[in-house]
């Protein structure tokens, strides 16, 4: 009994011990949240909710991926209502923060340059032009143009000379117009009357498939009253069945692009260009940029061989090195056109005059753009982490809170289109958020996007682009398939989320608006690391105006559908910086919940994340330092694809890749051994008098097809010597040089 007690009097006194122990740290518990509570609310906020994103996450990401998630997401689902005490404690916000460990915002130091201009229209008409009425007639109603711009009224006069002619001019200003309306003009007027069974008179190469069909058009259009002149049109993703079909019949004016007319070339036997009068290059230095160089050698050494005298013309609102080495060959005694404003650039008065034979190196400045008066350009400089909510809100902004907006937004490859406009048709296009006081009747309309990019069917294409085309608002999210001569009507703003890989291309891109007069605006979208890029563009005359990045996202204050629902006993704090950072949040929470809804919409943005990874990592060499994959911060870079974390996947890469060469370089020293072992046994037992078909593979050397002269009569695990082999080399590497210099 005694010890009875004793062990129960010791339970007792633990008892106490811990009771008294738990009251102390109760107390401190409560002096630790005193302490707390001293602390600005703002700032108390921000810490639950990051600390709430942790520990809902999880619980989140697995709701959606049984797919119990709804198909419209609607930022009003993240509000707090006043009567549910449990939606109380928790945060309104449920996703980490966008503003925090962001790098800062460098001030852009934009050297002020003058930027060269071109005079876009003259008072001359066409009817001064000794054309035939009926076309004048043509170009009067049907085109409904009555004056001449700068560059048709210097090209058009030497071009009815049967001059040939190196053009440049800025884009929108009529170019196509400036060779279409003389090539019509010499073929109507030929002694004997053109049939459709001569085949082609005229050939014109254009880079894309949609230039194509634009340029056809406008041909088609001009020869109304001539219903003789066949015009035709040749593009990748068309039946060849059907053109082969066409070309049979007879096309006089075959408008291709370069591949697909040496694919006809090589199988077609029903086409010649026996009768060539007009071989026209259109965006030449596109087609050489695409990789066209080889299939305009065979195009060129077709026509030679069939037709030496013809009239040559190439065209572009930027010419590089390629095209004047390339108008050297295919141009004879030409005329270098260039319109260019004699107040702003005094050198070229030659070129603006176009009379005299000038050297197309002379005339042209290939350092600098003309660039259109009525343009107005801007840039931003956005942190990574808020790339994509930035879009969406400049998006929001012009085309949702502003009227007749048209908008062309650039992407560096087609995941990034096909991912992007996926997010917003399911997020920004369903949205219907209520508009604010005293905001325009056209906030509640619908937002429009459409995608256009290389992979997509050519009838779907094709579509996308006659719809754009015809619409008076709406969104095309794009690759640079649509950044060459593409005449888009109405087109008020254009977006380059991706930059750009060269100011040529930076020229084309802003050049789809701003055309024949009409006024336009541009956006580049530029990361800290990447500012310096504004002063590569200012080295090419190019000028740019800041918009700051809160000035964007403020957008977002004007719509209802993103404001943050408190309690009854919380006020709301007035419009500022803190709001706008909220609304921010509530917005990539709506971007973060449509991609982690499902496995296949993470595996989406998990591509489009690789794409561009792939196409920062492919910049040209003298911009490398400033588009360098080693400056981005691959989780930030991550949030801007919705996710909520970098695939790890992304890291392993590299490591996978030394890994396989380690690997190979195991395999290769193994087969050395193998091989100096067997050549050991052969020298001891051999009599010497074997062919030398049966030497050994040397190492270092690489098996060489049977095709190679040297290696007919050897075995498979035979190849040629090495000094062989490296001769051989140095002449495919020879003929392939002659082959594509032009």
């Amino acid at each position: 009994m005694c010890r009875m007690h004793t062990k129960s009097g010791i339970a007792c006194f633990d008892l106490i011990a811990l009771s008294s122990y738990c009251a102390e740290r109760a107390k401190a518990t409560k002096r630790k949240h005193r302490v707390s509570s001293e602390a600005p609310p703002a700032k108390r906020r921000n810490e639950i909710s990051f600390l709430s994103a942790n520990k809902t996450g999880v619980k989140e990401t697995q709701r959606t991926f049984k797919g119990k998630s709804q198909k419209i997401f609607s930022p009003r689902k993240y509000s707090v209502n006043a009567g549910d005490r449990k939606q109380e404690e928790k945060p309104c916000i449920k996703t980490s923060s966008l503003f925090k460990n962001n790098p800062e915002i460098p001030e852009l130091h934009r050297p002020v340059v003058k930027q060269m201009r071109e005079q876009v229209f003259t008072p001359e008409a066409f009817h001064e032009l000794c054309l035939h009425p009926h076309l004048v007639s043509t170009i009067n109603t049907v085109l409904k143009v009555s004056s001449m711009t700068s560059v048709q009224k210097q090209s058009i006069p030497v071009l009815l000379e049967g001059r040939d002619a190196l053009v440049r001019s800025q884009t929108g200003s009529g170019k196509t117009l400036a060779y279409c309306i003389p090539m019509v003009q010499s073929l109507q007027a030929m002694k004997s009357k053109i049939q459709r069974s001569d085949g082609p008179y005229a050939l014109v190469l254009v880079p894309t498939r949609e230039l194509a069909l634009q340029s056809f058009d406008t041909v088609q259009k001009l020869l109304k009253p001539f219903t003789w002149i066949v015009p035709g049109v040749l593009m990748g993703g068309e039946k060849r069945k059907s053109e082969k079909a066409r070309l049979r019949k007879g096309i006089n004016i075959l408008i291709s692009t370069p591949g697909r007319l040496v694919d006809h070339i090589k199988s077609t036997k029903n086409i010649h260009f026996g009768r060539i009068q007009w071989l026209v290059l259109d965006e030449a230095d596109r087609i050489l940029d695409l990789g066209f160089e080889k299939d305009i050698t065979v195009i060129l050494n077709a026509v030679n061989t069939e037709c030496r005298k013809r009239q040559n013309v190439l065209l572009s609102a930027t010419l590089t090195e390629g095209v004047t080495r390339l108008a050297d060959i295919s141009l004879h005694n030409p005329v270098s056109i260039s319109v260019v404003d004699r107040s702003h650039d005094q050198s070229t008065l030659e070129g603006r005059a176009g009379q005299g034979v000038v050297p197309p190196q002379a005339s042209n400045r290939l350092d600098s753009f003309a660039i259109p008066e009525s343009l107005e350009q801007h840039v931003t400089v956005v942190p990574s982490k808020l790339r994509l909510v930035c879009l969406a809100a400049f998006i929001l902004q012009k085309c949702k809170f502003e009227k007749d907006q048209k908008m062309i937004v650039f992407f560096s490859s087609c995941e990034l289109v096909e991912f992007h406009y996926n997010l917003f048709l399911q997020t920004l296009s369903s949205s219907k958020g209520a508009p604010a006081s005293g905001q325009a009747p056209s906030a509640s309309t619908r937002l429009k996007f459409l995608r256009l990019h290389g992979n997509m069917e050519q009838e779907e294409r094709t579509a996308v682009f006659q719809e754009f085309s015809c619409s008076k608002t709406g969104i095309l999210l794009c690759t640079d398939v649509a950044a060459r001569g593409l005449d888009l009507p109405q087109v008020t703003w254009i977006v380059q989320y991706s930059a750009p890989s060269s100011p040529a291309e930076y020229i084309h891109r802003i050049g789809r608006t701003a055309r024949i007069g009409c006024h336009g605006s541009s956006l580049l979208i530029l990361a800290p690391s990447e500012a310096e890029y504004v002063n590569s563009l200012a080295s090419h005359k190019i000028n740019v105006s800041e918009i700051k990045m809160e000035d964007i996202l403020s957008i977002l204050t004007r719509d209802d559908s993103f404001k943050v629902r408190r309690r009854e006993n919380q006020k709301s704090h007035a419009v500022g910086p803190q709001e706008i950072r909220e609304r921010a949040t509530v917005l990539q929470t709506v971007f973060e919940d449509y991609v982690h809804s499902s496995e296949r919409t993470v595996s989406w943005a998990k591509k489009a994340l690789h794409s561009f990874i792939g196409a920062y990592a492919a910049y040209p060499r003298e911009l490398k330092h400033i588009f360098h994959v080693r400056s981005l911060h691959l989780g930030h870079v991550a949030k801007s694809f919705g996710l909520r974390d970098a695939p790890r996947n992304l890291s392993v890469l590299a490591v996978k890749r030394s890994k396989g060469k380690l690997k190979r370089l195991d395999l290769r020293k193994k087969m050395q051994r193998k091989q100096h072992l067997a050549e050991v046994l052969r020298s001891e037992y051999s009599s010497g008098l074997e062919a030398a078909s049966t030497k050994v593979r040397q190492p270092g050397t690489q098996e060489v097809g049977s095709q190679h002269p040297a290696s007919r009569g050897r075995g498979k695990n035979q190849a040629v010597p090495p000094r062989t082999t490296k001769t051989w080399r140095g002449q495919q590497k020879g003929n392939k040089a002659s082959q594509t210099a032009f």
